[in-house]
């Protein structure tokens, strides 16, 4: 299993001041996760969505914390691939580059970027988002496995070159956030990784997990965009994880509270997050907020699922190692391939998302190294012990 961590830039009170201090604040972030043995860091992309995402030239970020680090992957999670937002052969060209500088590191999601505010920013009909997004996939998976290439379908493209060519072959791995079942089976089926919300809870994640093994399993690799599956799983983990499990609580439901807030208001027209007052009961208020959100859909006759109240559940890895570690052992139960951890919530300080990274990485990741590698050992001393019985049993013949 992997860990990584999802940066969205967010903040309470956003300034230019404000600004450039939490994208300092996210690469030092970064930079201590490859210290503490994550895996891979991911950075979001989104437009124009004041207080909830500030990651809007995420190519740029992941070029600053790549020159800082040595191992760790770096991921697009994930890049708006409708045409208006910026061309797919500029998007191979840019990943391509990153790829190429940091030695082999990158991973590359997509997304639509579909809030009302990023299409009317960039021109984007939301009719268009899913026939591009899989197009642009196609594209690049195309360019960047063929020295020379062209493509003609609802654009026409080259012939040409993406330059420079990615290190990893045959290109680098390939992602698609995922926040409903039918985009976890449309996932399946071009044979790309899945990148889902964990919001709702260990259950949730179990079902949506469920839901792409079986698509997986009656795919025909049809719709694949590549020559390879990638059939990576990664589910998105709030934490906030200190030696004070009260103070560790507090803290991620306010800042839990504000991402729900954030989201209901660009992707639901809800009001704007306030940044509410920090002595506030915030698991009541989002339980609050999940209640009236329940009885708008129940007015407009909209089924309820998960996906639309997740947001609102705080039984997350919120407390001590000890909490993480049993929740995280329910996503390892499940078949999770990747923990990613959501830690830079609005309104979480620095010095507390610094603490829940040195925490996972010096008491939680090594707990599920620590079992991966009993595991591994157990099974060569059985095999090895299988092999012996076999000779023996041929020596006696």
């Amino acid at each position: 299993m992997k860990f990584s961590m999802i940066f969205e830039a967010q903040m309470a009170d956003p300034s230019p001041g404000r600004e450039r201090q939490v994208l300092h604040d996210c690469v030092e972030q970064a930079v201590l996760a490859e210290e503490m043995g994550f895996d891979r860091i991911w950075a979001v992309e989104h437009h124009a969505l004041t207080q909830y995402a500030h990651m809007s030239a995420s190519e740029v970020f992941l070029a600053w914390v790549a020159a800082r680090t040595s191992r760790i992957r770096i991921g697009h999670g994930v890049v708006t691939m409708p045409f208006g937002y910026q061309h797919p052969v500029r998007v191979a060209e840019r990943a391509a580059m990153l790829d190429v500088l940091s030695g082999g590191r990158v991973d590359v999601g997509a997304g639509r970027g579909a809030t009302r505010q990023e299409m009317s920013m960039y021109g984007v009909r939301p009719e268009d988002t899913y026939p591009q997004l899989e197009e642009a996939l196609r594209i690049f998976s195309n360019a960047w496995r063929e020295e020379r290439f062209e493509w003609h379908g609802s654009i026409d493209i080259g012939p040409g070159a993406v330059l420079p060519r990615p290190v990893q072959a045959p290109h680098p791995p390939l992602f698609m956030a995922c926040s409903k079942h039918d985009t976890l089976r449309l996932a399946a089926e071009l044979g790309i990784g899945a990148l889902v919300l964990g919001f709702a809870g260990a259950d949730d994640v179990r079902e949506m997990r469920e839901i792409y093994d079986e698509a997986i399993a009656t795919r025909d690799g049809d719709r694949f965009v590549s020559t390879e599956a990638n059939d990576h799983f990664s589910a998105l983990c709030p934490t906030i994880v200190l030696d004070d499990a009260e103070a560790a609580y507090r803290i991620g439901t306010r800042g839990q509270r504000f991402f729900a807030e954030s989201i209901a208001h660009w992707y639901g027209n809800g009001p704007a997050p306030t940044g509410d007052d920090e002595g506030e009961d915030h698991v009541a208020a989002m339980e609050r907020d999940r209640e009236a959100l329940v009885a708008r859909l129940h007015e407009a006759r909209v089924p309820v699922r998960p996906a639309d109240t997740g947001q609102f559940n705080a039984e997350h890895a919120y407390g001590t190692a000890d909490t993480a570690i049993a929740y995280v052992e329910q996503l390892r139960q499940i078949g999770v391939d990747e923990v990613m951890c959501l830690v830079q919530m609005g309104t979480v300080p620095q010095d507390a998302c610094l603490e829940t990274i040195r925490q996972w990485g010096g008491k939680v990741i090594p707990h599920f190294r620590a079992l991966e590698k009993g595991t591994a050992e157990k099974g060569t001393a059985e095999k090895g012990t299988a092999e012996k019985g076999t000779a023996e049993k041929g020596t006696a013949a």
